[in-house]
C-alpha cells in the first residue's frame, strides 16, 4: 500500500552540557512505549519551524526562542511515509511541563539511549555523537613534530574529531604519523579518520575514512567502517554522499582559502542553500575557525572543519 507522505517537525532540545531530550510515546498512541524526539505533524499553512514551535508549546509547555535547521530524513512505517524535519532547539522559555508523553529523559551523546527507539530517530542518535569541530592535519606543510604538538594542544582544548590528510608525506612517514596521531586522539576519547587510504585506516585501527570528492563520486557502496565522510562542492555530490549513507559531508569553501586559490566562495547564504534538507550532517569548510561556529550552525551546518583554523586556535 502506498501512503501519502506526512510532514513532521521534530526538535532536538539541547542543554548547555550537550544533553538532548527524548520522550516516550503514551499508551494510547501508535508505537506506544517507543522513544522519540518531541514534535508533531506540520499543519496546512505552517512551515516546519512554525509547527515545531507550536508542538513544543502544546506538548511541553515551553516557548522556543531559538532554533536551527539541522537534518531532514524520510522513513516508511507500516502506517505512514513520514518526512521528518529535525531542528536543533537551543533556547526556550518556561519549565518543561510534559502533557503527552509517558516519560521524558535527557541523554548525552554516546550514552545508551532508552529502548525501544522509533526507527526513524535511530540515525539521529549517531549524528549527535559526531563532534562539532573537525581538525584536518597539515603535517607535510608544518612538520610532523609541529603537527603533533598542535594536535595535543587542540585535544587539550576539547577537539575530538580529526581527519588525517597527508598526501605530501611518503607512505612510511605517513603511517608513523598516523599511528602517533591515533594514539593521542584515542587517549582523549576522540575519532580519527584517514583521508582516502582505507588500507592504512584498517592497519592502524582508525575510526573510519574520509573520501575526497572524486573518490566519492566513483564510489557505489559505503566503505565498511563505522565512520565514513566525504568532501563535497556541489548539491549532486552532497546527494550522492547521502545516498551512500555516509555519516557526514564537508562543504566549502565558505570563504576564500589558500588551499584552493581561485575557487568561488559560497558565503553563508550559498552554504545554507546547498546544505538544506539533507539527511546527513554537513560541516562548513573554508577559511573558518572556532569563532565561526555559531553562524555556521545558524546556516544549517553541523559544525566547522578547518585546517589552519583548527590548529591556530590551539596555539
Amino acid at each position: 500500500m502506498t501512503h501519502k507522505r506526512v510532514e513532521v517537525a521534530a526538535g532536538v532540545l539541547l542543554r548547555a552540557d550537550g544533553a538532548y531530550l527524548l520522550g516516550q510515546r503514551a499508551p494510547d498512541t501508535v508505537y506506544a512505549g517507543y522513544w522519540e524526539f518531541p514534535g508533531g505533524k506540520v499543519e496546512p499553512g505552517e512551515t516546519p519551524a512554525q509547527a515545531l514551535c507550536r508542538e513544543l508549546d502544546e506538548e511541553l509547555g515551553i516557548r522556543v526562542t531559538r532554533l536551527r535547521p539541522w537534518l531532514r530524513r524520510e522513513h516508511r512505517y507500516e502506517h505512514a511515509h513520514v518526512r521528518l524535519h529535525f531542528f536543533e532547539v537551543v533556547a526556550w522559555e518556561g519549565e518543561l511541563d510534559d502533557k503527552v508523553h509517558s516519560a521524558l529523559a535527557w541523554r548525552r551523546p554516546g550514552e545508551a539511549a532508552p529502548e525501544p527507539m522509533l526507527p526513524a530517530n535511530g540515525p539521529i542518535l549517531k549524528a549527535l555523537r559526531l563532534p562539532r569541530m573537525m581538525g584536518i592535519t597539515q603535517a607535510a606543510q608544518v612538520g610532523v613534530d609541529a603537527q603533533l604538538a598542535a594536535l595535543e594542544r587542540a585535544l587539550e582544548r576539547g577537539l575530538r574529531l580529526v581527519q588525517l590528510r597527508e598526501r605530501g608525506l611518503d607512505p612510511a612517514a605517513r603511517e608513523d604519523f598516523a599511528c602517533a596521531a591515533l594514539a593521542r586522539v584515542h587517549a582523549r576519547g576522540g575519532l580519527l579518520l584517514i583521508n582516502t587510504d582505507a588500507g592504512l585506516a584498517q592497519r592502524i585501527g582508525a575510526d573510519g575514512v574520509h573520501l575526497p570528492a572524486d573518490r566519492l563520486m566513483a564510489t557505489c557502496t559505503r566503505p565498511g567502517f563505522e565512520w565514513v565522510g566525504a568532501s563535497c562542492h556541489s548539491r549532486a555530490e552532497l546527494e550522492h554522499a547521502a545516498a551512500l549513507g555516509l555519516d557526514y559531508a564537508l562543504l566549502g569553501p565558505v570563504r576564500p582559502t589558500t588551499t584552493h586559490p581561485g575557487a568561488p566562495a559560497l558565503g553563508w547564504p550559498g552554504f545554507a542553500g546547498l546544505a538544506a534538507g539533507l539527511p546527513v550532517p554537513v560541516f562548513a569548510l573554508g577559511g573558518l575557525g572556532e569563532r565561526d561556529m555559531e553562524p555556521a550552525r545558524d546556516a544549517g551546518a553541523h559544525g566547522i572543519a578547518a585546517i589552519r583554523g583548527a590548529w591556530a586556535a590551539a596555539e
